[in-house]
């Protein structure tokens, strides 16, 4: 596969392409932290740097390659296939950064990549012209189409696992490898033969030389680089939120009683049950007050008041039976600091206030809980915590 390439040029397409990889996913992870009025700024320059790491990557993979003396690139056929990428890229980014990121969206979104970043490279190498035919394996073909969307399906569920930079690596890496591993695979299925002994077409156009594109290249290197490097930068929302909870007494948490059935109604259904279970330590007391951020500051609000809370990122949205609002936790703080004779993690990205709760269905393989409140609003319940949430709810005792 790598036979005649440049060693170096091949590792630094790689490079590239992770960089490229967690640049983007870096700022698509900032979008559900941030005002709905700077969603689609974070998604087009996700969408921008993930684009610009898969064609830097595949032309600095082309600079690596042996081609044949006089080899040019057509300018239309290598914007059209930058363009090209650049869609799909958005695309599969709004997927999976609206709403709840369900399997079968994700892997909508990693086929979708995967088939984009196929076409990206096969409308780019249309735009190779020179005294020579190209053809290629139809088996290889396949098998590059095959590895970028499998390695894209990795790389976005990495993401979406969001603990972290470590995670946010790993997804930079997998989506690294996906273009990477793609590219020198369509590459080992491309054979370049003289005309003579195939069918020759010369098309016509403007044309940029090896030594042109070579400085475009560099040129967007240094682009990814920078972005890399400021994507590094810590959000400045999720900080001046830290230090506002920072900053809370904490006197004011450790005169908080331990929860105890009296803080319940006495509704038989509503009774608390411990959620870690015999031999479990003890939790920390549970918080008095959340965080949520509004347009003028952080505010708090008494945990009586939350219905439910929702994964969003690295943050949570808490709703209080009114509207939902951003908090600086992670749905495992969140989870650590509520009460659990009050609360329980009825999904991997949700929690509920069991009081509130007004109506238990079944749907599909889960269910789903409505919370009271003004604006009563629905929360889904996975398989594995359907019974623990009936127990919760008094209703284990009918089947028993």
């Amino acid at each position: 596969m790598f036979e005649g390439h440049d060693p170096y040029l091949v590792a630094l397409s790689v490079v590239i392409a992770i960089l490229g990889g967690y640049t983007g996913f870096g700022l698509t992870a900032r979008i559900r932290g941030t005002p709905d009025a700077g969603h689609r700024l974070l998604l087009a320059g996700a969408a921008f740097f993930l684009a610009i790491g898969i064609w830097t990557m595949h032309f600095v993979g082309m600079l690596a390659a042996p081609l044949p003396p006089g080899t040019v690139y057509l300018v239309l056929p290598t914007i059209i296939s930058f363009l090209i990428c650049a869609l799909v890229v958005g695309i599969s980014l709004f997927f999976v950064s609206v709403g709840e990121p369900s399997v079968s969206r994700v892997l909508s979104s990693a086929v979708l990549l995967g088939v984009g970043i196929a076409s990206m490279h096969y409308v780019g190498m249309h735009g190779l012209s020179g005294d020579f035919a190209m053809t290629h394996d139809t088996g290889m073909i396949a098998l590059s189409v095959v590895i970028a969307i499998a390695a894209a399906y990795g790389g976005l569920r990495a993401f979406l696992a969001r603990q972290g930079g470590v995670q946010l690596a790993l997804s930079a890496v997998a989506y690294g490898v996906a273009v990477s591993g793609m590219h020198y695979t369509a590459m080992a299925g491309m054979h370049l033969v003289p005309p003579s002994e195939g069918s020759h077409h010369h098309v016509e156009g403007l044309a940029a030389s090896s030594q042109m594109l070579s400085l475009v290249v560099a040129l967007l290197c240094f682009v990814i680089a920078a972005g890399f490097l400021l994507s590094l930068v810590p959000d400045p929302r999720r900080k001046a939120a830290a230090e506002a909870v920072a900053a809370i007494p904490q006197t004011a948490v450790a005169e908080i009683p331990p929860a105890d059935a009296s803080a319940v109604p006495t509704s038989p259904r509503l009774r608390p049950t411990p959620l870690g279970g015999i031999g479990q330590p003890p939790r920390a007391a549970p918080a008095p007050r959340l965080p949520v951020e509004g347009a003028d500051g952080t505010h708090f609000i008494d945990s009586a008041e939350v219905r439910s809370v929702r994964a969003d990122a690295h943050y949570t949205k808490v709703h209080d039976g009114t509207r939902e609002r951003m908090c600086p936790w992670s749905i495992s703080e969140a989870e650590a600091q509520l009460d659990p004779g009050l609360f329980v993690r009825v999904h991997r990205s949700h929690i509920v206030a069991i009081p509130h709760v007004t109506l238990v269905r079944k749907e599909g393989d889960g269910a789903i809980v409505e919370l009271d409140g003004p604006s009563p609003h629905r929360v889904p319940v996975s398989r594995a915590k359907i019974a623990e949430v009936k127990a919760r709810l008094g209703l284990a005792r009918r089947h028993a």
